[in-house]
């Protein structure tokens, strides 16, 4: 089985005729290939900042938007789910692109091509976060709650010194997950000029007309990028388990 799938991985490269293939663009024992790769390359930190800028923030925001889902209160619980709901239901696409030109001609603020990606980013994927937060939450025994209420704590300190401790550790990984989700997610942003890593492969397709070699070049740049995230995140569950 694994050989068959290196198999299917590299007979698509290797299927490729000289005419059609030309590694040499691509190539470090050349000038222009150097250049090239440095300039692939050098999206790498963009994406990279504006991943995890991306997933920070969002964690904040599904933590602030999870805790109405919590209460009691109707009005509030339909408040959570409406959020969520209608966030999820926006492509990302859709978002980044309203947030860039709509935002703007609607209220009259305007924000750079990066913190309109972030933005966008970051509540597109609050609403997966605030999932998250609310079923790690409610995953942990109601007798909890009523240790914290038997030592006088009121609802926001139980909830940050006795539920969200024993929370956080259940949703960790899946939080991993979503930052690979958003490493992915964020080559939408190149879409308003954000020199990312798809930004700058479709900037060289224009000047060098070998979208082949660079679009495969950028699959390879994505993929070892989320293997790593991955792999890290899967070292974290074991921890966790061990834990």
């Amino acid at each position: 089985m694994r050989n068959l799938f290196f198999l299917l991985l590299i007979l698509p490269l290797t299927s490729c005729g000289k005419n059609e293939l030309n590694w040499l663009i691509l190539s470090p024992n050349n000038v222009e290939g150097l250049t090239n790769l440095k300039f692939l390359l050098s999206g790498l930190t963009t994406t990279i900042y504006i991943s995890i800028v991306s997933i920070i923030i969002s964690i904040f925001l599904g933590l602030i938007i999870a805790i109405p889902s919590l209460a009691k209160n109707r009005f509030l619980s339909y408040l959570n789910i409406g959020y969520v709901e209608i966030v999820r239901a926006i492509p990302l696409l859709v978002l980044i692109l309203w947030i860039y030109y709509g935002l703007p001609i609607m209220t009259g603020i305007s924000f750079s091509p990066f913190v309109s990606g972030i933005i966008a980013l970051s509540i597109s994927e609050s609403a997966f976060q605030a999932e998250i937060f609310r079923a790690g939450i409610n995953s942990i025994k109601k007798s909890q709650w009523e240790a914290g209420s038997s030592l006088g704590l009121n609802f926001f300190r139980k909830l940050k010194l006795v539920i969200l401790p024993q929370a956080i550790k259940n949703i960790l990984p899946a939080i991993g997950n979503q930052f690979v989700y958003v490493l992915k997610m964020s080559s939408l942003v190149s879409i308003i000029g954000i020199g990312d890593l798809t930004r700058k492969a479709n900037e060289l397709v224009v000047t060098t007309y070998r979208p082949l070699e660079i679009y495969t070049f950028l699959i390879f740049e994505y993929l070892i990028l989320i293997l790593i995230v991955s792999y890290l995140v899967r070292r974290l569950e074991k921890k966790l388990k061990k834990d």
